[in-house]
């Protein structure tokens, strides 16, 4: 409709994005036209959707107890006729049975059935064809041929009665469509486990420190709340009281409960666990980073991979060919047995499942999003696990991806030993951090850290400090004449302090006072910990792992030393990264671009499948197919795996699908096939492929990789 820019359903997810010209169109418009076409609409998140889903729920388990509770009925008032031999049952008592059976498949169809009608009526409204038809005709046919043979027993059908079909078929499914939902609900349902985090109420503190409860959309920054054991943090802040723990598992990954003192910082979605504290509110909304991962998942939820492209486009041909095979079963039959005929032409209607086909590959591949959420990678694409399957080359950014963001000290050398005689590295470490920890430069952070973890304090207390930007630090020491120090004293480059630097390929630091060089220190990038496992495990799986860095080549080089690289590219501009992974997918590599910063977006987004680790700048994560913001590197290996396991599951669930077909409807043309076990085999048929998908659920046992493959 005029004013509605995109509109995109996932049915998987149960839900609709929509985006509108507030210019042309108002949202109760397009809600309207929604409803028209019957849909009906509600805002994502209102409470009515959880009200209503429940009651939904409860409505669909009393059709199916009302289908299971007549099916039994009418299959005891049937049961006398299949085993009494010819003139056993006198006609009047077969006339009851018949009429019981009609009575008790009343309930069936006009309640319990309720939903095949009501779809397959809005379809053919909207002329269009969907699966509930051939279901819905099916119903109808053997209900219309049934009550002739209930009213008049004497005329064309009254030889047969097939009551105890319509209500069994129609009992399988429903029983299969239930399990189906509720398979679907808690393998596939992290979209909707992380969407209802947020509390939808919570305690703010009032100036006189008494508390308020109010809804969390009229929370502001800066407010104070209290959030009790239990409950779930309404926004991005940081503890003023208390101390506790937090399940941040669903948010990064990380399954172990978090310790959090005053000062710490919490994230909107995750549990308190512990004990009651008070939080100073710092984000909401959009800027939280709940709100961004949720974001990405709803992304993923609309996504298409292109095997369900491929099944969407085959379903609806398929119910045609289905309509006409089972109007050829009738009139194949209908000159020697017009009662098969129309038997075998239900049995073709019922039995096929294109239902299989479509849920094939979005029931396997949101189950498996499902899953790498819980471990701290979010999905974006669907797509990626279908292209994540050929990839052969895996090539990383080198900073902040295999590297930490900071520096750590590798050295220290002590230059001034002969003037200097009771000096020891520990000492010159602290004299160094005296100075380090007055400025915000990462190196002198990286020696401020370094000294609190491995050394004893020492009460030296610098005054006079000057920092010139890009040189180094100068200031006086209070107590550190006894070591030995003597007037100014500097920390810094090498010209800087006026020494000759020396020829080591890490970066320097000198400490110098006013009568010469005291200590070196050499400091390097700090490799994650475990990026060497990682890189050793990718070869080992037959990957080839590169590394693509715009920092100077000897440092690229020394780092690909230390991991066991042999392909290593530095100094690379970001045109030069995208030109690298150019020619590699020009001599036939399908290429993983693993970075992290603003410069790696245009790779990001050429690479065959991207993935964005750490605090990503919001350009590589738009530019990402995956996004893992704080998880472990060795999470790649979960990914790979993953995605090796779903697609297994993809093509057996598909060839599942295309097989049962294939046997059942020659059987049902043959009218070899009664209505109720093809309603049992439907059922079955799309039952087992979500079970299949439910797999994907539950962690493969020992190594990632390995266990994915023989999975």
């Amino acid at each position: 409709m005029p004013g509605v820019l995109s509109a995109t359903v996932s049915s998987a997810s149960q839900r609709a994005r929509v985006v509108w010209s507030a210019a042309q169109t108002r949202p109760s418009q397009w809600l309207a036209a929604a409803q028209l076409q019957g849909y009906r609409l509600v805002p994502d998140l209102d409470q009515a959707v959880l009200a209503d889903s429940r009651r939904q729920s409860r409505l669909v388990l009393w059709r199916w107890l009302v289908a299971g509770f007549c099916m039994m009925q009418v299959m005891m008032y049937a049961y006398p006729a299949y085993i009494a031999e010819p003139g056993s049952i006198t006609p009047d008592i077969t006339q009851l049975l018949r009429w019981a059976s009609w009575v008790l498949t009343l309930p069936v169809l006009l309640f319990s059935a309720r939903p095949f009608f009501s779809n397959a009526w809005r379809d053919l409204r909207q002329r269009r064809i969907s699966m509930d038809l051939p279901v819905a005709l099916g119903i109808v046919i053997t209900f219309v041929i049934s009550s002739a043979a209930t009213f008049e027993p004497q005329g064309w059908w009254g030889a047969e009665v097939y009551f105890d079909s319509l209500t069994m078929f129609v009992f399988f499914l429903l029983s299969g469509r239930w399990l189906e939902q509720r398979l679907r609900e808690r393998t596939a349902g992290s979209l909707d486990a992380l969407m209802q985090r947020l509390p939808h109420s919570v305690e703010r503190q009032l100036a006189d420190g008494g508390f308020e409860l109010i809804a969390v959309r009229r929370l502001r920054l800066g407010d104070v709340i209290r959030v009790r054991p239990g409950e779930a943090f309404a926004a991005d802040g940081s503890l003023l009281e208390g101390q506790t723990h937090v399940d941040e598992s669903l948010l990064t990954g990380e399954s172990r409960p978090m310790p959090r003192s005053p000062g710490a910082g919490v994230m909107a979605g995750s549990h308190n666990l512990s004990a009651t504290v008070l939080v100073r509110v710092e984000r909401l909304g959009t800027s939280t980073r709940y709100a961004q991962i949720v974001s990405l998942m709803q992304q993923a939820a609309f996504d298409k991979p292109r095997l369900a492209q491929l099944a969407d486009r085959v379903a609806r041909p398929f119910l045609w060919g289905v309509m006409l095979a089972a109007l050829g079963a009738a009139l194949w039959w209908w000159p020697t047995d017009p009662a098969r005929a129309v038997m075998a032409a239900v049995a073709v209607l019922v039995v096929t499942c294109p239902c299989a086909l479509s849920l094939a590959t979005p029931s396997a591949m949101l189950t498996a999003a499902g899953w790498l959420a819980r471990q701290g990678v979010l999905v974006r694409r669907l797509q990626a696990l279908e292209a994540l399957q050929g990839i052969d080359t895996v090539v990383f950014d080198k900073t902040g991806t295999l590297t930490e963001a900071r520096m750590g000290l590798r050295h220290t050398a002590l230059l001034a030993s002969p003037r200097l005689r009771a000096w020891s590295e520990p000492v010159a470490l602290q004299v160094a951090a005296a100075l380090a920890r007055h400025s915000l430069h990462p190196v002198s952070k990286a020696l401020a850290d370094e000294a609190a973890l491995t050394t004893t304090p020492w009460p030296f207390e610098a005054v006079d400090l000057q920092e010139l930007a890009g040189q180094g630090l100068r200031a006086r020491l209070e107590g550190a004449q006894h070591v030995g120090i003597q007037g100014w004293v500097r920390l810094g480059r090498a010209e800087f302090c006026g020494v000759q630097a020396s020829d080591q390929p890490v970066m320097q630091v000198y400490l110098t006072d006013e009568l010469g060089c005291i200590a070196r220190f050499d400091l390097d990038e700090v490799l994650r910990p475990d990026a060497p496992v990682l890189v050793a495990q990718l070869q080992a799986a037959g990957l080839e792992v590169q590394l693509l860095s715009g920092d100077r080549l000897v440092t690229v080089q020394r780092l690909a030393q230390r991991l066991g690289l042999a392909q290593a590219l530095g100094d690379c501009t970001p045109q030069a990264k995208l030109a690298h992974v150019e020619a590699l997918q020009r001599s036939g590599h399908r290429v993983l671009m693993v970075g992290d910063g603003l410069n790696d977006g245009p790779v990001l987004a050429r690479a065959d499948v991207s993935l964005a680790v750490g605090p990503s700048v919001p350009l590589a994560q738009a530019q990402a197919d995956l996004v893992m913001p704080s998880a472990p590197l060795l999470r790649i290996l979960y990914l790979l795996g993953q995605s090796r396991r779903t697609m297994r599951v993809v093509r057996q669930n598909l060839w599942w699908a295309l097989l049962y077909n294939a046997v059942c409807v020659p059987l049902a043309l043959a009218g070899s096939l009664p209505a109720w076990l093809a309603g049992l085999g439907m059922a079955l048929s799309s039952l087992l492929v979500v079970l299949n998908a439910a797999r994907l659920a539950r962690a493969p046992r020992g190594d990632p990789l390995t266990a994915a493959s023989m999975s």
